[in-house]
């Protein structure tokens, strides 16, 4: 959630915080709020697709110092959007702010955008490092306050939302919780010496500074400012006929004089129910008990959740009365709890309904999620089961009979919705014994099978690969058989070389102790590191190579979901060593001017060899001159490029000025319009 304007207001006056040194407690931790400002660093690179490697070795950083102040984090993600999908309006303009975003760096502006795949590398850093985390069923802000207030201990988010909680231990900007820059004291009395310094946002200062507010107000006064489930529009009426006290006039900074001018308005009340009767007496009769009935369910969301963290991170039981009256199966809940599927498989299980974020991507072609669009007609058919014999109906039928899931997409440089029809799946997973809630009952070969059969290859092409590799290789197999346009040549080599370079790094740090280090492997990684740090000849931005980047991790998000979905049949890979943006887009660029980087990691038999395999393997999926073709059309084109250019030369020559001026007004228009 988020009230509107509310961050602004307190961080510019600055007296509502009082100093904290945090050492030696637990803290409940907002995922949602700490991956962003993690991904979001000062160096980060967003116009590439993510450098998850950096990212992962962030997080680690981040609870490694965490961990030597004493400090026991337990991590909260946000969840899907809740049976009622009351954020829908918020949502679908927080995606097209992501749009702009996107459009702006696909044209070389600055902005923020978190990678594709931020939050499933975020979700397995926390499992490797051993972090307490679960996922919620919906909005975690009350489960979170919850836990908190259960414990004694601060909350830590970037969430607006904090400020209006009932927070015994307090809340905790990630803006000034500075923990690049723990300290020791000098005579430390704790076993551990270090502490985080923080700033605890202190609720009693904010309600005095507006004389008498009782802290029960303030989420009423969230309500009334508006925040993520409810718009200003809904209380225009009141705004423009009370008389606010002083400070809350309109024009440039009139949101922080209106929020100013509602809080003292409302200080003069003992208590909510108090202040929402006057709110209605500026409305119409006919409007009151519904703008009543909105204010008092509104507030709700600030009152403590049924559900009962401390038990999850105790015992692991995950008890939520909003999911069991959507009647999600348990084993999916269990699931999803614990972080091993994702929140878009349970937006299409419930609201048959799911937001397909928007990435850096050349915005005058279809979205790069278009690519993966099979795999996910599949996630869809398993969650909402469709017969396998509807394969036999007419066709009008059959499009009765489909389900199908709205999706939220990008078309050109606006979010639009289209529907997608689920796919019919084989007869072994449209079995009345084995319902969706006894998914987890087909053998695990038929899971397998369906995860192969989806992606469009074999088992025994995949067994030369370690079995962290097998997924990333049947999906790459996926995308150069599905993408539109045709995966180059080049950009498949670039994506091998990457995935290449993540193995050697993953054999070189973390190395099999039941297998002996070759030395070879050893100074194959130090020639790559020394050529990583060389200065950068070539650091264009190439946007069709980005798009197809783009369509890749596409294909990987969604093969992702339907292991996790069939319970994991192929071993699920470390995003962390799987895919670096700045990487992938410099082998690219090298590889066109200098083919020999393709010898990079040659003094390494492994490496060298595993690049030839993965090479073949992508080729052999493809007809043998699908590569050859692509090249020649490629230089087809160039050659009538040239002749149309010749051509157009001359006849300019020919065109008498004041023509020749229209004509170069009406392919100025055209670009404009374009």
């Amino acid at each position: 959630m988020g009230v509107q304007g509310l961050t602004g207001f307190v961080e510019e006056r600055g007296v509502f915080f009082t100093e904290l040194r945090v050492r030696d407690t637990k803290l409940v931790i907002d995922g949602s709020s700490l991956y962003h400002c993690l991904c979001f660093a000062p160096d980060a690179d967003f116009r590439r697709g993510g450098d998850y490697g950096a990212f992962a070795a962030a997080v680690r950083d981040f609870f490694g110092v965490l961990r030597a102040c004493g400090v026991a984090p337990f991590v909260v993600l946000d969840g899907g959007r809740g049976a009622e999908d009351r954020k829908l309006p918020t949502l679908r303009g927080r995606a097209a702010e992501q749009l702009r975003a996107a459009h702006g760096l696909s044209r070389g502006s600055g902005g923020c955008l978190a990678p594709l795949l931020t939050r499933e590398a975020f979700v397995q850093a926390l499992g490797r490092l051993g972090v307490p985390f679960v996922q919620c069923f919906a909005e975690a802000d009350r489960e979170i306050a919850g836990l908190a207030n259960r414990w004694g201990c601060p909350v830590l988010s970037l969430d607006s939302d904090f400020f209006v909680f009932d927070l015994a231990g307090g809340y905790c900007p990630l803006s000034h919780f500075q923990w690049r820059s723990v300290r020791v004291p000098a005579a430390a009395a704790a076993p551990h010496g270090c502490f985080v310094p923080a700033r605890c946002f202190s609720a009693e200062r904010f309600c005095g500074h507006f004389g008498s507010l009782s802290k029960a107000l303030l989420p009423l006064f969230a309500v009334m400012h508006g925040n993520d489930f409810v718009g200003l529009e809904a209380l225009e009426a009141f705004f423009s006929k009370v008389r606010l006290p002083r400070g809350c006039a309109a024009g440039r900074g009139g949101r922080h004089l209106r929020l100013q001018g509602l809080l003292k308005w409302l200080a003069q009340f003992a208590e909510p129910a108090e202040a929402v009767d006057n709110v209605l007496k500026y409305l119409k009769k006919h409007q009151r008990e519904e703008i009543r009935e909105l204010l008092c369910s509104s507030m709700e969301d600030y009152a403590p959740s049924d559900v009962n963290l401390e038990d999850f991170f105790q015992n692991g039981s995950y008890e939520c009365e909003a999911a069991r009256k959507a009647d999600v199966p348990q084993w999916v809940l269990d699931a999803f709890a614990k972080g091993k599927l994702a929140p878009f498989v349970i937006n299409a299980l419930i609201l048959r309904s799911t937001f397909l974020r928007v990435q850096v991507e050349n915005m005058q072609r279809p979205s790069a999620h278009g690519t993966a669009l099979a795999i996910r007609q599949v996630i869809y058919g398993l969650l909402l089961r469709v017969s396998h014999s509807t394969e036999d109906a007419s066709p009008s039928k059959q499009t009765n009979e489909l389900p199908v899931v709205c999706e939220f997409d990008r078309c050109q440089k606006t979010i639009k919705k289209t529907f997608v029809q689920a796919a019919s799946l084989p007869p072994d997973f449209c079995d009345d014994r084995f319902p969706l809630d006894k998914l987890m009952e087909v053998p695990v070969s038929c899971r397998q099978m369906l995860l192969l059969e989806t992606l469009g290859v074999k088992m025994s092409s995949l067994e030369p690969f370690p079995s962290h590799l097998q997924l990333p290789v049947a999906v790459t197999c996926y995308w150069i058989r599905c993408s539109e346009p045709k995966v180059k040549l080049n950009q498949l080599k670039a994506l091998l070389l990457m995935i290449v370079s993540g193995e050697l790094q993953r054999i070189t740090d973390d190395p099999d102790p039941t297998v002996l280090p070759a030395e070879d492997d050893s100074v194959a990684y130090n020639e790559f590191l020394k050529w990583k740090e060389k200065k950068v000849q070539n650091n264009d931005f190439d946007l069709d190579a980005a798009h197809s980047f783009c369509q890749w991790q596409c294909c990987l998000q969604m093969g992702l979901y339907l292991n996790q979905l069939l319970d994991t049949p192929l071993s699920e890979p470390d995003l962390s060593r799987l895919y670096t943006g700045t990487l992938v887009h410099r082998l690219y660029q090298e590889l066109k001017s200098a083919p020999s980087v393709e010898n990079l990691f040659l003094l390494s038999p492994k490496m060298a060899q595993l690049y030839l395999v993965l090479l073949n393997t992508m080729e052999s999926v493809v007809s043998p001159d699908f590569f050859q073709k692509m090249t020649k059309t490629k230089s087809e084109s160039c050659k009538k490029r040239k002749a149309s250019h010749k051509k157009k030369t001359a006849t300019r020559r020919a065109v008498p000025e004041t023509q020749h001026s229209c004509n170069v007004n009406r392919f100025a228009a055209l670009e404009v319009d374009d």
